[in-house]
């Protein structure tokens, strides 16, 4: 799917990479913005503020090596707990990024998608994220997902309903029901499977994200907080990736 990375295979040798051993779909758990701001004596939601730099940052990069897909989780079905002057803030932010980066989309053909729930979303927002979805859609780049009021053990409950109910009108037969037939059930139907997860501030979980789709993908821990993630960060993470030896539970000869 993405277009012709611009770098070159010098480029990427200087880097201790090759374009053979890049991860062709990133997802990133983006977190310590909260901690980030309050280290510095700064109300958390200015880590939210700073976290959007970083996301331009690392968008651009993942453009620039030719990836086919970066999967960012931006606010998860949980963080509706959070307190009501920082939920309107993140809000906010989303509203502006999909308004104020459409240019910048459109200029690196960037293909832009969201996963999750929209039933919570306002109306105004999710105007403003499905005009973003529509005007990018024929775009020939990499695919940006950004994961709104996602939560994949609900995804796979949505999953499970959904076949159950083909099940039940005799659309599909209980024998038929295999691995692929989950997959595309899920709101990432059509999306590959990430390779490389990225979590930032170093917590060492999952927090409920793409629970089936990384069943396989290499995980790798920053203690960077994600205010500070940037190109040099995100270059370790795909040299120590090049470095792995992927076997999918198999041997290698």
């Amino acid at each position: 799917m993405a277009v012709e990375s611009p770098y070159t295979s010098e480029d990427l040798t200087s880097l201790g990479l090759s374009q053979e051993r890049l991860p062709r779909h990133i997802a990133i758990i983006m977190d310590g913005n909260g901690r980030w701001a309050q280290s510095r004596g700064l109300p958390r939601i200015e880590g939210h503020r700073r976290g959007v730099h970083s996301v331009r940052a690392i968008v651009e990069e993942c453009a620039r090596l030719g990836l086919d897909q970066l999967t960012l989780y931006c606010f998860s079905s949980e963080n509706w707990k959070r307190p009501r002057p920082e939920l309107d803030l993140l809000m906010s932010l989303l509203q502006r990024y999909v308004v104020a980066e459409r240019d910048e989309i459109m200029r690196q053909d960037i293909q832009f998608q969201t996963i999750g729930r929209t039933d919570r979303l306002s109306q105004k927002i999710l105007a403003e994220v499905n005009k973003t979805v529509e005007m990018s859609r024929d775009n020939p780049g990499m695919r940006l997902c950004l994961a709104l009021d996602y939560g994949a053990r609900d995804e796979l409950v949505t999953a499970v309903r959904g076949i159950a109910e083909k099940v039940r009108s005799g659309e599909m037969n209980v024998d038929e029901i295999e691995e692929g037939t989950v997959s595309q059930h899920l709101y990432t139907a059509q999306m590959p499977d990430p390779d490389l997860v990225i979590r930032t501030a170093g917590e060492m979980r999952i927090s409920n994200f793409l629970l089936w789709q990384i069943s396989y993908a290499e995980l790798w821990v920053t203690e960077t907080l994600w205010p500070d993630f940037r190109q040099s960060e995100l270059m370790t993470a795909l040299q120590d990736y090049a470095a792995r030896d992927r076997r999918f539970g198999g041997l290698n000869s």
